[in-house]
């Protein structure tokens, strides 16, 4: 069982006296501060003058009973979770339990840790409650910059990167992995920018064959092949004093990345067929879901154009990087797509909003945004329950895993542990590879040979079987030896939720 935070504070309301001293005595070393009352009346005093975080109270009690107490305290402090206990363990004791506005409904004979379960997440469904209604208040009051939200440290840098850069014209690399929303960073520098009146032209570079690449990007003339019946202005020139945005850079053809170097260099575009230049005024902002380092030592991207693109690097993060910013980020969209669609869809339920946290995110902020119209479209209530989010997103299990040598079927293979180490590695370094390769103190190849590895879920590993001793050592190691010492080594794995702690004698 989960220790409960410390100071939980519980109010226990029951006419017997000894069941509320047995609780008074049980329930602090499961980290609760416990006070009791005998009587409903009591107890009603003491909340009006001290501050508890849940009330426990028997069903069937003298005078007040309990479903009159949790009535009175729904009524007057609906910030406070009611866990209701009763001898009576029929369905519609519960029913009436559950109607009074109870949490939750534990039997007799009270087995004191499923209580304590019960009053934890009492509270823990209350403050995610509060939660999602501040963020619901945050999501009208701070509205993001061209819909890049957050309050995390992460995304807070590259908000700030994007103000500081937004007035210049230095060319810009923004990269991320496919659905962190890099489009969304090159429209907010262009409309944070005095070019903002001006157009935005944003062109797929992995869409189009090297020829047809060309003709869009610098033009054509009359004539130059079959179908071109007129002269046209490519990309670059249509763009005029705006911001022209080349998404997919990376995967720009390598005879395409020479012409597009000279255009980058001299500032004027040759249109295909056309014997002269024509120059032209708009900055260029590019954007990769690729580790363009890699492409150019692997010689499939060019290290001088790779330099003339990357005067300024925006890198955004990936969702898992911002766990914070999930709940945030799901009441935006959900706001934006609900008036769309004129659904009275209003926010998400705690149990709801739970799984949202615990999910991986591997599509990032594009996965969230489909998530939330695809819940907005089948909620049937006022809030978004568990029942409109998709199946992955229901069945997936947390991937928080404590593991230590005293419970040794619980251990880990060395190449599994590798390998989330050096995922969360490359986590930290918002996916450079280069970089990850040089905290890790290995070249690149190696971390692609370990990056290429299948993943395979965290299988136990079973304990040794009892065997013969070995035979005796001729030489025994000394004292302080390496073989001998104790070593201790933590390691986080791929996500800041994995902790791996492995200590070995």
């Amino acid at each position: 069982m989960t220790t409960p935070a410390p100071a939980t504070r519980v109010l226990v309301v029951d006419d017997v006296q000894s069941m509320c001293e047995m609780l008074a005595e049980r329930l602090p070393p499961l980290g609760f501060e416990v006070a009791w009352r005998t009587s409903g009346d009591e107890a009603l005093a003491l909340l009006a003058a001290t501050d508890v975080d849940a009330v426990v109270t028997d069903l069937n009690m003298q005078g007040m009973n309990g479903l009159e107490l949790c009535d009175r305290i729904v009524a007057g402090r609906p910030d406070v979770p009611v866990v209701v206990i009763t001898a009576f363990g029929n369905l519609d004791t519960a029913i009436a339990a559950i109607r009074a506005g109870a949490y939750d409904f534990i039997t007799k004979p009270v087995k004191v840790d499923a209580l304590a379960i019960a009053v934890q997440r009492a509270v823990e469904h209350l403050s995610l409650q509060r939660e999602v209604m501040r963020l619901r208040r945050d999501a009208g009051k701070d509205q993001p910059i061209d819909g890049i939200a957050g309050g995390s440290p992460a995304i807070r840098e590259t908000i700030e990167m994007i103000r500081r850069v937004a007035d210049s014209d230095a060319t810009v690399l923004v990269t991320g992995e496919s659905g962190t929303g890099k489009e969304l960073v090159a429209r907010a520098l262009h409309r944070l920018s005095p070019r903002q009146n001006e157009p935005f032209v944003a062109v797929n570079c992995a869409a189009m064959p090297a020829p047809l690449l060309e003709s869009e990007l610098f033009g054509h003339v009359r004539g130059a092949f079959t179908d071109a019946k007129r002269s046209r202005a490519g990309l670059f020139v249509q763009a005029g004093a705006g911001t022209i945005f080349l998404d997919e850079i990376g995967e720009m053809p390598i005879e395409m990345q020479v012409k597009l170097l000279r255009v980058l260099q001299e500032r004027k575009v040759r249109p295909v067929g056309g014997d002269e230049e024509v120059p032209f005024e708009a900055r260029v902002v590019t954007a990769t879901n690729r580790d363009l380092e890699t492409e150019v030592e692997e010689k499939r991207f060019r290290e001088d154009l790779f330099y003339r693109i990357n005067v300024v690097a925006i890198p955004v993060p990936p969702l898992r990087s911002r766990a914070g910013d999930i709940l945030l980020l799901a009441q935006y969209f959900l706001k934006r797509i609900a008036s769309r669609t004129s659904k009275p869809v209003q926010g998400i339920s705690g149990p709801a909003a739970r799984l949202l946290m615990d999910y991986d995110w591997p599509g990032n902020v594009r996965e969230l945004e489909n998530c939330m119209e695809r819940a907005v479209a089948l909620c049937r209530l006022d809030e978004i329950t568990v029942d409109d989010l998709p199946s992955k997103v229901q069945e997936h299990q947390s991937s928080k895993i404590v593991i230590t040598t005293e419970s040794p079927g619980e251990l880990i293979t060395l190449d599994e542990m590798e390998r989330r180490y050096v995922r969360h590695v490359l986590d930290r370094v918002n996916g450079n590879k280069t970089h990850a390769a040089r905290a890790l103190g290995i070249d690149r190849r190696s971390l692609y040979r370990r990056l290429e590895t299948p993943y395979q879920a965290s299988r136990p590993v079973p304990p040794p079987e009892a065997s013969a001793p070995p035979p005796a050592l001729e030489e025994q190691p000394k004292t302080g030896d390496s073989e001998c010492s104790r070593v201790t080594a933590q390691h986080v794995c791929a996500s800041p939720t994995h902790t791996v702690s492995v200590s070995a004698a």
